[in-house]
């Protein structure tokens, strides 16, 4: 049976090479075939130094979106409060509007009201700080900053330095170090 198959493999390859032999004859063979291939590899070469740079571009711009989205996660859970507590601001004034208007009159004909409107501030304050919400309150004769605070007007004032504050209206506030609203001052002018 082995002597079959070397006859087979023998017929083969003897018609292989009439075959390549007539087509030499006949200009069909390639004189240059390792050209062709050289040509081929550095084809394949350029596409794939193409497809890695893409590939690289790809996977830098999906590292660059994920990090934008942990940024927004972080920013949306800093300030997801900033519309409820700028509303919310209103009422702090106002509760401390009613708290300055009290005097001992008033402490002493309606005190547990005051004490409510006292423990009403205190909480609602208390409960700004769990969400980083913070006042600024400036201090007479502290420097006027454009960043913190608004000015409401300006007046020359005997003593006071240009550019302090001399009288604070309403205190500013911040969210997690953002400004919510400025504080309300007057501000010392040049004499």
């Amino acid at each position: 049976m082995r002597e079959g198959a070397d006859d087979l493999s023998e017929i083969a390859a003897e018609d292989a090479a009439m075959h390549i032999s007539e087509a030499d004859e006949a200009g069909v063979v390639d004189e240059e075939p390792v050209d062709d291939m050289e040509a081929a590899l550095t084809t394949a070469l350029a596409e794939r130094d193409e497809l890695r740079e893409r590939l690289m571009r790809a996977l830098a711009e999906t590292e660059n979106v994920r990090k934008r989205a942990e940024r927004d996660v972080k920013d949306a859970q800093a300030y997801a409060g900033t519309k409820l507590a700028r509303d919310l601001l209103g009422v702090v004034d106002n509760l401390s509007r009613a708290l300055e208007a009290a005097d001992d009159g008033a402490r002493a004909a309606a005190g547990p009201v005051i004490e409510g409107v006292e423990l009403t501030q205190r909480e609602l304050l208390s409960a700004f700080a769990k969400h980083k919400i913070e006042a600024v309150s400036p201090a007479i004769g502290d420097k006027f900053d454009a960043k913190l605070h608004q000015a409401m007007f300006e007046a020359p004032v005997e003593g006071a330095e240009p550019g302090t504050v001399i009288q604070v209206m309403a205190s500013g506030f911040t969210i997690s170090g953002r400004l919510l609203r400025p504080a309300m001052v007057g501000v010392a002018a040049a004499g």
